[in-house]
């Protein structure tokens, strides 16, 4: 995660996301670095607009969160359905009732 971190902070500092710059953002956060990771983020960073990405990972969360909030309303709508189900079951119960005992 600190090679991601790294390179977000190199790009939110407005240069340019290479090796030199992602080890000595490492170096100085006092992380081992391994060259070959390093090469790895840069090469799969390569043509990726960040910003975009940044977004996108935004509106992600967003729409999870979201979801349970949905479930919720549809809980009540359930909830007060079964409710008014039992209401009515009861009414019809009740009419049984009276018209054995008239």
């Amino acid at each position: 995660m600190e090679y991601i971190y790294a390179a977000l902070l190199i790009h939110k500092a407005g240069n340019k996301v290479d090796e030199a710059t992602v080890k000595k953002v490492l170096e100085a956060a006092g992380v081992k670095t391994d060259e070959a990771r390093i090469k790895a983020l840069v090469a799969s960073l390569e043509g990726v607009n960040i910003e975009e990405a940044m977004k996108k990972a935004a509106i992600a969360p967003v729409a999870i969160a979201a979801a349970p909030a949905a479930e919720d309303k549809n809980e009540e709508k359930k909830a007060e359905k079964s409710a008014d189900d039992e209401k009515k079951d009861e009414q019809a119960a009740a009419a049984g009732l009276s018209a054995l005992f008239g």
